[in-house]
């Protein structure tokens, strides 16, 4: 992966419509996230890529035995750039399948929602650099374990444009 990554961030091509990125601060959060984006007009693009919760994240308190597999979806609206670089509104959905490892609660479905806005830099043509904030709904919680509610959204993200 860190090859293919490489050798897109070498590719000569000045006018990118792909970004793949990850998000550090989710994954500090127990989340893994892997987002393909693709420009589809000037000013929006979509983002596709697996969801993962593997791990207690930075702030869990003790340990929450559980496990969540799925999807993220999401949509950006670039109303002052060209996508997929510049000021966007960002709408995203996550649809996992949560289950315990201890067996002390049934699989069920969970994710979030949020509605966020921020800015995509694309530096020396390659480098992708993305943040935002705005509103999530988490249902993402299992037995005694997880997260349900309102809570403030962030987004960060790096990678490489093509």
């Amino acid at each position: 992966m860190l090859a293919l990554l490489v050798s897109l961030a070498m590719a000569q091509d000045v006018d990118p419509e792909w970004t793949v990125t990850v998000d550090p601060l989710t994954f500090g959060l127990g989340y893994a996230h892997v987002q393909v984006e693709r420009a589809v007009s000037e000013r929006a693009s979509v983002y596709v890529g697996p969801h993962m919760r593997l791990f207690d994240g930075l702030l869990t308190e003790g340990h929450e035995p559980f496990l969540g597999f799925g999807a993220e979806v999401g949509v950006r609206y670039f109303p002052w750039g060209e996508a997929p670089e510049g000021a966007w509104i960002m709408g995203r959905q996550v649809v996992a399948r949560l289950h315990t490892t201890d067996g002390s609660a049934p699989a069920k479905p969970g994710g979030y929602s949020s509605v966020l806005v921020g800015y995509t830099g694309i530096l020396g043509e390659r480098f992708v650099l993305s943040g935002g904030a705005g509103l999530n709904v988490l249902y993402y919680d299992i037995g005694e374990y997880g997260v349900s509610g309102p809570f403030p959204a962030l987004h960060t993200n790096l990678g490489v444009a093509f």
